[in-house]
């Protein structure tokens, strides 16, 4: 089978591989579209694994089902989670599941971009789930990411009239604001420094946004909020800079969640006592679990989601490397989705 093998951002590879057997309670699927991720643009994250096939939020369709598969069937349209928790640890019973020892240690074979790919058993048991009838396989290449802000955004303690500061506007950053917007938000403000993004951001509901080179986020967020702040910052940048803006911009008792990956060699200049005296609470937000998944396939499904309007670019498995350059280079990008043509 063909597949996009990743050995560096500017050399990625349509090659012939391997199609991964399946044993008892594994699944073979068939590729049909598998979002790229902007963890898939860190070269830190990813040069330590290289040569890799990389692609974590795929759907496709049923083609092989191993022994003692009772809940599918060949030419089932599905979406499977790439990491799954055991269920029983200390950390699962906490609720902590992508904390789990197991969780990161489960992938699927080789990875998305590939025309087929395997689901191991544990995935197939906990986080593989039909999609409705109404639900495209292109909805569907967003359910993980929009799992992993559904997460973030409930870990915040949401409360129904808050205002929530999203920094950054790209496809995570877009989705915080749907969800805060459904969950009933007073007002949600968007500071991103590519205008495209903010024309986006508004296009979804934003009620006011800040282009962080033109104005004072910081400024702008107190007049929006009788000086005090927003109640729930969400950063999706993972800068330092814009770290210490979301800090600066968050409200006495408010809460910060950091939801974009720093690269090891990331610093942040803060001043603890800011932390301390205003009782901010710093959350991160790592990943997504089965119950979040699940949430997000109903946001899909009932519509309250437009999975479709953040996807800006389509390629094939032969083009990852064009898709690669476009999402690190471009600004007038949001969500990049590779299709199996």
């Amino acid at each position: 089978m063909k597949a996009a093998v990743y050995y560096d951002q500017s050399d990625v590879r349509y090659e012939e591989i391997s199609r991964p057997k399946i044993k008892a309670g594994e699944i073979l699927v068939e590729m049909r579209a598998c979002g790229l991720c902007g963890s898939d643009l860190m070269e830190w994250y990813l040069k330590e694994r290289t040569p890799l096939v990389l692609g974590h939020e795929p759907s496709g369709v049923i083609a092989e089902i191993g022994d003692r598969i009772k809940a599918f069937e060949v030419g089932d349209r599905v979406f499977a989670h790439h990491h799954v928790a055991c269920l029983t640890c200390y950390y699962c019973v906490h609720g902590d599941y992508t904390l789990c020892a197991k969780f990161k240690s489960t992938h699927l074979e080789p990875g998305g971009f590939a025309e087929y790919f395997k689901v191991p058993a544990p995935n197939v048991q906990v986080d593989t789930l039909k999609l409705p009838d109404n639900v495209s396989f292109l909805d569907a290449a967003l359910i993980e990411p929009i799992a992993c802000c559904i997460r973030g955004i409930e870990k915040c303690n949401f409360r129904l009239g808050d205002t929530v500061a999203v920094i950054g506007a790209g496809p995570t950053g877009l989705i915080q604001l749907e969800l805060a917007k459904i969950l009933g938000a007073n007002q949600v403000i968007v500071s991103d420094p590519v205008n495209f993004r903010l024309r986006a951001a508004k296009e979804f509901g934003a009620d006011i946004v800040i282009n962080p080179l033109e104005e004072d986020v910081v400024e702008k967020v107190r007049e929006a909020t009788d000086r005090r702040g927003a109640d729930i910052v969400v950063l999706t940048a993972p800068s330092g800079n814009a770290t210490s803006t979301a800090i600066d911009i968050c409200r006495k008792g408010g809460v910060l969640c950091l939801f974009a990956p720093a690269s090891p060699e990331e610093t942040v200049r803060m001043k603890p006592h800011q932390l301390f005296f205003s009782e901010i609470s710093v959350i991160p937000s790592y990943s997504t679990s089965h119950l979040e998944t699940r949430k997000a396939v109903s946001l899909l499904q009932t519509g309250r989601i437009r999975a479709g309007e953040f996807i800006t670019h389509r390629y094939g498995l032969d083009q990852v490397e064009e898709a690669l350059s476009l999402a690190t280079k471009s600004k007038e990008c949001l969500k990049i989705v590779i299709e199996s043509r």
